[in-house]
């Protein structure tokens, strides 16, 4: 089923033949193997009904800060708000650290020495990837195993990255090769990516301040399991203004505050299309108000509410998030707008998840 890690062909038939035959308790396939004279990590744990008390939620090794990027509803461009949310955080200054670090890469010239946030991304989506195209890491190498087994992230733009789409297996057209695996190997793979990612940048680093997460859409599998386990400091739910969007958005935010994950606010995508004749906003897919009332309606704050751009999609395909690239010209048809929405939203978000309470 995947790529295999460490280059067993014979392994990689067995799971490309065989996708639903792989160990429940270990899909990723990552050798167990800590390092010398150091215990052995904490096995992951599988929510179970009826199985004793609750499960005890614990925090992402090197990381400080996790964020999640929800939405109930698929195609409202989630990922792509995920992705430059993130360099939009790594652009934001970090008055705890005193080390200067050089921020994500983009068109400033600037030459400060300006401590940044230390950002990471993590693709939860098992059954659809998109972090590899929206990173420009499609076409990347496998990544490599730590001395103890855990996975390294690629990273591109400065930011490290990891996604199921790097574990697929390398071929012809290898974008198109299914994961067909049933929910409790879902559960396991979610948990190895959550657990055994070393984000120290494989140097014994300071790990990251903040890593975002992108969620696959609906209410299954990976989100329950995420805030079973984890201690998600905050969720960013992302709609679009139709009804259809609004209703699935009110379903996650529901499930995600069953298992206790904060809310931390909404951004409404595609909210208007600034026509570049007239320069006047027109709402396409229907006006803001029905966003706007379910959003007062849940107690939640809106983050932004994003123009539809044209640049911000070819930008995503093309792996250069547009937070940090913009289209030359594009700034008459929104694209300044989107951009300091975009900056905005991310200064709202680490004010909310790092005050004293947290979201809703």
């Amino acid at each position: 089923m995947f790529r295999p890690l460490y280059h067993h062909p014979q392994r990689y038939w067995h799971h490309l033949l065989h996708p639903l035959s792989q160990p429940h308790e270990n899909p990723l396939g990552l050798p167990k193997k800590p390092p010398s004279g150091s215990p052995p990590p904490p096995p992951p744990q599988i929510p179970r009904r009826g199985g004793g008390g609750p499960i005890q939620k614990r925090r992402i090794p090197n990381v400080s800060k996790v964020i999640a990027v929800a939405s109930g509803k698929g195609g409202v461009g989630k990922s792509t708000i995920a992705v430059n949310l993130a360099f939009a955080l790594g652009l934001l200054p970090n008055p705890t650290v005193t080390t200067p670090r050089t921020p994500p890469s983009s068109t400033s010239t600037s030459t400060s020495t300006q401590t940044r946030l230390r950002v990471g991304i993590l693709d939860l989506d098992i059954f659809g990837p998109s972090i590899p195209t929206l990173m420009g890491l499609l076409n990347s190498p496998e990544p490599d195993l730590t001395n103890s087994g855990a996975i390294r992230p690629l990273t591109n733009h400065s930011v490290p990255c990891m996604s199921m789409g790097f574990l697929l297996p390398r071929s012809v057209g290898h974008e198109d090769t299914p994961v067909v695996w049933r929910g409790l190997m879902v559960q396991k793979a979610v948990q190895q990516l959550l657990f055994d990612v070393d984000w120290t940048g494989g140097r014994g680093g300071p790990g990251l301040d903040v890593l975002v997460i992108d969620m696959p859409p609906g209410t299954g599998d990976v989100p329950l399991t995420l805030g079973q386990l984890v201690n998600v400091d905050g969720a960013v739910i992302v709609s679009t203004p139709q009804d259809v969007a609004l209703s699935d958005v009110r379903k996650g935010i529901a499930m995600l505050k069953k298992v206790s994950v904060p809310i931390t606010g909404t951004i409404l995508n595609q909210s208007h299309f600034i026509c570049p004749s007239c320069t006047v906003p027109h709402s396409l897919f229907g006006p803001p108000d029905a966003f706007r009332g379910t959003a007062a309606q849940l107690g939640l704050d809106i983050l932004a509410e994003l123009p539809l751009l044209s640049h911000v999609s070819v930008s995503a395909d093309t792996g250069r998030p547009y937070v940090l690239y913009p289209t030359k010209g594009s700034d008459k048809n929104g694209g300044n707008e989107w951009r300091e929405s975009m900056l905005n939203a991310a200064r709202l978000v680490w004010q909310k998840v790092t005050s004293p309470q947290k979201g809703t």
